[in-house]
């Protein structure tokens, strides 16, 4: 759910993320792409065109409102059998380098991705890992906790002492979905995660909240 500047009605909004992994330091990705949202007794999709700048330390593009909450709830639209269709249309990628040297772009077919999204209620479950060794941890290395199960899956948070990769002058924590968690090949996890840390001595939690993401084996949020 997102907000409008300057409004109060809610709307469902959509975002293009990259994957950093994929990502080339002092390269500019740019990317002009339509989202939509399936309009079931139109038989067509509705959505926005947009364009961003990826780049290495930027994999998020804006949020772009597509509909009213209200709107979506309306049955045999846009929600079908608790079931939502959304999409994403890449139309054009350029790539450029800041070090002004010839970048390779791969010509590749328009891509064309739909993700089907169906709401059942959501499961809620928490895990606490107690860390009584800290000071005596590879600050090098991570640390990774016990598995745990929740909502039927089996996850595990991961710790970065000194931060990772994108982060090295900080504590970070992620989770993941175990990989070994038996997902069907056209199956994912819509879930919404909350990390924190607790600072014993005042007894607050430090968090961050994620929103609605798309979780497969292997993937991590943190």
């Amino acid at each position: 759910m997102h907000k409008e500047a300057g409004s109060e009605t809610p709307y469902v909004a959509l975002r293009l993320v990259a994957s950093r992994l994929s990502m080339v330091p002092g390269h500019m990705v740019h990317v002009v792409f339509e989202l939509s949202i399936y309009n079931h007794s139109k038989g067509m999709y509705c959505g926005c065109k947009a364009s961003y700048n990826f780049h290495f330390k930027n994999t998020y593009s804006k949020e772009h409102c597509l509909i009213p909450l209200q709107e979506l709830l309306k049955p045999s639209a846009f929600l079908v059998d608790d079931s939502c269709v959304f999409g994403v249309e890449i139309l054009k990628i350029d790539v450029s380098s800041t070090e002004k040297k010839a970048v390779v772009v791969q010509k590749k077919a328009t891509t064309v991705q739909n993700l089907f999204v169906q709401k059942k209620g959501f499961i809620k479950g928490t895990y606490t890992w107690n860390m009584n060794n800290f000071l005596e941890l590879d600050l090098d290395h991570f640390v990774r906790s016990p598995a745990f199960e929740v909502g039927g899956h089996k996850w595990y948070v991961q710790m970065y002492p000194c931060g990772k990769r994108y982060s090295t002058d900080c504590l970070s924590l992620y989770l993941y979905l175990d990989a070994s968690d038996e997902l069907h090949l056209e199956s994912k996890k819509v879930v919404v995660m909350t990390v924190s840390i607790l600072d014993r001595k005042n007894g607050i939690h430090f968090t961050r909240t994620s929103g609605l993401l798309v979780f497969t084996g292997g993937r991590s949020w943190g």
